[in-house]
C-alpha cells in the first residue's frame, strides 16, 4: 500500500498543519478532487430528493389551480422575502468564508461562518412564526385543515398545505443540518487548520449551504408567488 505523506502529530502554534492524505490516494490533489466529487453526487441526491416534491407540486397544482392559488395567496409574502434576502446573505458569507480560508485567515473563517449560522437561525425563527400563524388558524396538512375562511373553501387547498409543511418543513431540517456542519467546520476553523493547500472542508460546508440556499430560492415563487 502506497505511504502518506502524513502531517506531523504537531505544529507550530499559529501554523496551518500541513494536510494529511490517506494512504489510497495518490496525491493531495487527488484526494482533494475525490471529495468535492463526492459532495457533487451528494448534493445530485439532494436535487433530485426535492424535484420530487416538485414534480408533486406541479401535478397537484394541475389539478387544483384554484385552490392552490388560494391558497399560496394566505403565505406571508413579507415574511418569505424576507427570508429569501436573509439565506441569499448567508450565502454570500458562506462564500466568503472560503475565499478567506484560501489565504489561511482563519479567524476571519469563524466570523463569516459564525454570520451564516446566525442567519440560518434568524431564517428558522422567520419560519417559526409563519408555522404558528397557520397552526393557529387551522391553515394545516390535509384532513387538519379547518381554516373557515370562505376564501379557502376551495378544493386542493388542504393538499396545498401539506405540500408547504413537508417541502419548507424538509428544507428547515437541511437548514438545520447545514448549522450543524457549518458550526463543526467552523470550529476547526478556530483551530487554525485551513490554508492555501487545505480548504476542502470549508469548501464542502459551503457548497452545502448553497444547495440549502438554492432549494430555497425555487421553493419561495413556487409556494409564495405563484
Amino acid at each position: 500500500m502506497q505511504s502518506s505523506s502524513a502531517a506531523p502529530a504537531h505544529h507550530a502554534p499559529g501554523v496551518p498543519p500541513v494536510p494529511t492524505v490517506a494512504a489510497h490516494f495518490a496525491s493531495l490533489d487527488v484526494q482533494q478532487h475525490a471529495a468535492r466529487l463526492g459532495m457533487w453526487l451528494f448534493l445530485a441526491t439532494e436535487i433530485l430528493l426535492f424535484a420530487g416534491l416538485f414534480v408533486c407540486y406541479a401535478n397537484y397544482r394541475f389539478m387544483f389551480p384554484d385552490g392552490f392559488a388560494a391558497a399560496s395567496r394566505h403565505l406571508d409574502l413579507t415574511l418569505g422575502t424576507i427570508n429569501t434576502l436573509v439565506l441569499i446573505t448567508s450565502s454570500f458569507t458562506a462564500a466568503m468564508a472560503v475565499h478567506y480560508a484560501k489565504e489561511a485567515k482563519n479567524r476571519q473563517v469563524v466570523v463569516m461562518f459564525i454570520l451564516t449560522i446566525l442567519m440560518a437561525l434568524g431564517f428558522l425563527v422567520i419560519k417559526y412564526f409563519e408555522y404558528s400563524h397557520k397552526i393557529h388558524v387551522g391553515q394545516l396538512p390535509g384532513p387538519y385543515f379547518t381554516d373557515p375562511e370562505p376564501s379557502l373553501q376551495v378544493a386542493g387547498v388542504p393538499m396545498y398545505f401539506t405540500i408547504y409543511f413537508l417541502s419548507t418543513g424538509l428544507h428547515g431540517f437541511h437548514v438545520i443540518i447545514g448549522m450543524i456542519v457549518l458550526a463543526w467546520v467552523g470550529f476547526k476553523a478556530n483551530r487554525n487548520e485551513f490554508s492555501a493547500r487545505n480548504y476542502t472542508a470549508v469548501e464542502l460546508g459551503s457548497m452545502y449551504w448553497h444547495l440549502v440556499d438554492l432549494v430555497w430560492i425555487f421553493l419561495f415563487p413556487m409556494l409564495y408567488l405563484i
